[in-house]
């Protein structure tokens, strides 16, 4: 049996690296499907989440710990989350800009 602190084998390299891949073409199916705007929202969203997860797929190969890619994704989600929040609080900031300008 494998000890959790070997890592990933090939096969569940691949198949993080697969299910990324896969996650990421499903978001382009939904984006560009022309029927329902509910699926259009939702592919919009997976889009970025998908887009920022394939920043995982070089470390998806054999040895690399679980908790690494855990740890390599949690740290891009929060700059995602550190980004949409200075875009908006800059948006925000422009807004009352042009209100004073008024």
């Amino acid at each position: 049996m494998n000890k959790p602190s070997e890592g990933l084998t090939k096969k569940q390299a691949k198949v993080v690296e697969r299910t990324i891949v896969g996650f990421s073409i499903l978001s382009l199916v939904f984006l560009f499907q022309p029927f329902s705007m509910t699926l259009y929202s939702i592919g919009c969203i997976a889009v970025v989440v998908g887009g920022l997860s394939f920043n995982l797929v070089p470390l998806c190969v054999e040895g690399v710990k679980v908790s690494q890619l855990i740890k390599i994704g949690l740290i891009i989600f929060t700059i995602l989350i550190v980004v949409a929040i200075i875009a908006i609080g800059s948006g925000h900031l422009y807004g009352i800009y042009l209100e004073s300008s008024r």
